[in-house]
């Protein structure tokens, strides 16, 4: 999956999403803080690969993109909307395939500007990357290919805090940057990073109105920080392999921002700085118990503002963990959903 999993809807419940089975399915609270709903599928019936990008808007809508097989050989990408948790999403609606017609080109990633409007991007059988954009009154825009030969398959795509939307991808080289000049607008290539990066690794987070933050590992594990205009900041070595989850949370009062990854023993580990100040420092703590490779880890701030943490097993097993009620950051134990 690309994109946060763990979602916080409209009226404060949490849900999450996972692709399995060749479906999407969806878990939720029934209300906020309440117990969970059992899993329903997403979007119809129709047979879906499994490679899932989500991304959800200020108004609190999911958008979900997949690639769906065709004919032999062949695939196309459907986008769907879930408005709320506990409504049925919108059926799979087909959105085309960069290069008209073809197979999967690469894992697809999806950000919705401050207008709602979704942005959807993957790589394109020339090595660069298209995006296709909603438009105002509906409808779908035309795919444009907006450069950037030689991008790795998996992107990241965020829309910033000014509302405009940000993509990021990597290369043999490093990193590349595409941004919106205007809301709406097709996003063009801006400033790229020289680095060292392991691919597969990219979460970029919104930090400020000013600034993303893209988070990255160099292949000798390190994670690192970079803001546009800056020189990145190494933060601490990874505990395991992808990306890690990132939150921007308040925490006693104060702006900060949570990391969240499995490690290699098997935990889920945590670690927190002051938002855009990487330098006051970061070290992981383990919470939790183990949990088998491939586990994915997500965070969220639910109805009360509180912190969650979710680890979702690839049998599907769901464990969620919030922030106690007391100072600091400290979760309560784990909980099987």
């Amino acid at each position: 999956m690309n994109g946060s999993w763990l979602l916080r809807g409209r009226d404060g419940s949490l849900s999450t999403y996972a692709s399995r089975d060749e479906a999407v399915w969806c878990r939720a609270e029934h209300h906020p803080g309440l117990p969970w709903e059992p899993p329903r599928k997403v979007g119809g019936d129709q047979r879906l690969h499994a490679q899932l990008a989500l991304g959800q808007g200020a108004d609190g809508y999911a958008h979900l993109v997949a690639w769906r097989p065709t004919v032999p050989g062949e695939s196309g990408l459907v986008h769907s909307t879930h408005f709320r948790p506990h409504l049925a999403a919108l059926d799979w609606t087909p959105v085309g395939h960069p290069d008209k017609k073809g197979d999967r080109t690469g894992l697809p990633a999806v950000a919705v500007d401050a207008e709602g409007r979704a942005h959807v991007f993957t790589r394109n059988k020339g090595g660069g990357v298209s995006m296709l954009a909603q438009k105002e009154r509906g409808g779908w825009g035309p795919w444009r290919d907006i450069g950037g030969p030689g991008a790795h398959e998996e992107l990241a795509a965020v829309a910033a805090g000014s509302g405009r939307v940000e993509l990021y991808a990597t290369t043999s080289d490093g990193i590349l940057r595409w941004r919106q000049e205007e809301p709406g607008g097709v996003l063009v290539p801006d400033e790229a990073l020289e680095a060292a990066v392991r691919p597969g690794t990219l979460t970029a987070l919104p930090t400020s109105k000013e600034h993303t933050t893209l988070f990255f590992a160099d292949p000798e594990g390190m994670l690192h920080a970079w803001r546009p205009g800056g020189d990145p900041v190494p933060l601490l070595r990874t505990a395991g392999a992808g990306p890690v989850a990132a939150l921007r949370c308040a925490v006693d009062g104060y702006d900060c921002t949570l990391l969240a990854q499995r490690s290699d023993s098997g935990r889920v580990v945590l670690a927190a700085c002051p938002t855009e100040q990487e330098s006051a420092g970061l070290w992981w703590s383990e919470s939790g118990p183990q949990l088998p490779v491939g586990t994915r880890v997500a965070l969220a701030e639910d109805a009360e503002g509180r912190v969650t943490a979710a680890s979702l097993t690839p049998d599907g097993e769901l464990r969620v963990a919030r922030q106690k009620d007391e100072p600091g950051l400290a979760l309560a134990a784990w909980q099987s959903v």
